[in-house]
């Protein structure tokens, strides 16, 4: 598993796992983020990195996007 950040742009890719603290997890849990969802990343633009999550392209910071694992 790695962080979804490490990931190439185009890549898709399924969700292992979300870390973080109990608070983080649920708010990437609630943007979709969930163990099991086939994410798409899009492209990373100045420390954000774009993912295309069901039907939503969604902007992560870098931090935030290090707790999802693929």
């Amino acid at each position: 598993m790695t962080p979804i950040c490490f990931a190439d742009p185009g890549d898709k890719l399924i969700i292992k796992r979300v870390g973080g603290s109990q608070e983080v997890r649920k708010h990437l849990e609630d943007m979709g983020f969930n163990a099991g969802e086939s994410v798409t990343l899009i492209s990373r633009l100045g420390g954000n990195i774009i993912i295309r999550v069901k039907e939503s392209r969604v902007a992560l910071s870098e931090e935030l996007a290090r707790r999802i694992m693929v």
